[in-house]
């Protein structure tokens, strides 16, 4: 029975996520025996008292997030050790880190797509899960022409409110050009973004939408308006992170290892994003549409009625402002939503396109394959953690 150390910090829903994964393995091959350390462990008695303890106690391996200066004296502990890396990667190590260029890919994308022309990002160019999102997102903005407007903090996870008044954030947020599709670093990123605006009364999401990362539900539902967020597979993560663990106590090796890549699923839209960058009235109304009736079997023609277009000249425009077809955007949509009720719930593929008002559960099946590659339970299975 293995005596695990958790250092995480307990309040985030990301390393809640984590210890689910490290549970469910704990379950599958254990069981395991948790501490779970709180994170004022690290500064009161440093990382000297934390080795200190855990050989005292006969840890037999820990998961944490640890301060890279202290890499000498975890390595002579010779105890199996994962870092979290809150800060930069390890080297000496294995890290859970994240697919943080993705994730700033996946955040371009979805504002493109939405037909902005002007876009931001708002972070912190001293952490490694920072400063590679917004190098992914400028990555993908630079191929279509576009340029980023920054703001980074000067010290991050800053615990005062500033941004509730005048300030240096304040002056950025009215001198950036709008409508702008905005990324932040992280969900309390997202959350100051749509505090100052409040305050400043800039307008969300019809001047600025802002999307976060994590999609921590607490967070982005005490937003105002709910914020947007990228789900991460967490969760599966831990698991994984579980696994690597298990084999470097098992084989006696704190050398033998490889690093965790917890991947950006999909953005999960709710207000704050919830918009069209488009001053053609005729595509808005379109747009607002197909959002709206997502979840019924939606035809083209249905949306050609909404507006006093022919279909040849609609179908014109919206290729024009939106980069697709108006049935490829119907079917890009759909998937999205197919997918998203596919992880969050429990729900079977026949039931959950009963839900989008489908019929025919093996077409929408076969649609989810030719978008993503393989069957909806194989994805599903993919993006659960421990199968």
């Amino acid at each position: 029975m293995y005596k695990i150390i958790l250092l995480l910090d307990f309040a985030e829903e990301y390393s809640k996520s984590l210890m689910k994964g490290i549970n469910t393995y704990s379950k599958e091959f254990g069981p395991w025996i948790f501490c779970r350390m709180p994170l004022f462990h690290r500064e009161t008695v440093g990382i000297d008292g934390i080795l200190k303890w855990a050989l005292e106690w006969g840890a037999d391996g820990i998961v944490g997030q640890l301060y890279n200066k202290d890499i000498e004296k975890i390595i002579q502990a010779g105890i199996p050790v994962i870092a979290q890396d809150f800060k930069e990667r390890f080297t000496e190590i294995p890290n859970i880190t994240g697919g943080y260029h993705e994730a700033g890919q996946l955040g371009a994308d979805y504002f493109l797509k939405k037909g902005f022309n002007n876009f931001a990002f708002y972070g912190f160019n001293d952490i490694v899960w920072s400063r590679e999102r917004a190098e992914g997102f400028e990555e993908r903005l630079k191929k279509r022409g576009h340029k980023v407007h920054y703001f980074e903090h000067k010290k991050a996870r800053s615990t005062e409110l500033w941004y509730y008044k005048p300030s240096s954030l304040s002056r950025w947020l009215k001198s950036i050009p709008k409508p702008i599709g905005l990324m932040t670093c992280d969900d309390n990123q997202g959350q100051h973004i749509t505090e100052a605006c409040r305050q400043l009364g800039i307008r969300i999401p019809e001047e600025v939408a802002v999307l976060g990362v994590d999609n921590d539900e607490m967070i982005c539902d005490l937003s105002d308006p709910p914020l947007s967020s990228i789900a991460l597979d967490a969760e599966k993560g831990g698991y994984d992170a579980a696994k690597l663990l298990d084999h470097m106590i098992k084989h006696g090796t704190t050398t033998d290892f490889y690093d965790i890549v917890v991947k950006p699923v999909q953005v999960i839209t709710r207000y704050s994003t919830d918009i069209y960058a488009t001053n053609d009235d005729h595509i808005a109304s379109s747009l607002k549409y197909i959002h709206q009736n997502i979840d019924k079997n939606l035809h083209v023609d249905e949306v050609v009625k909404q507006v006093p277009l022919s279909r040849r000249a609609l179908e014109k425009r919206f290729l024009e402002i939106t980069g697709y077809p108006i049935y490829k955007y119907i079917f890009n949509l759909r998937i999205e939503k197919f997918t998203q009720k596919l992880l969050d719930t429990d729900m079977s593929v026949f039931e959950i396109a009963l839900d989008m008002g489908l019929t025919d559960s093996k077409n929408i099946a076969r649609q989810f394959r030719q978008a993503k590659g393989c069957s909806p339970s194989v994805y599903r299975n993919k993006y659960v953690a421990g199968k």
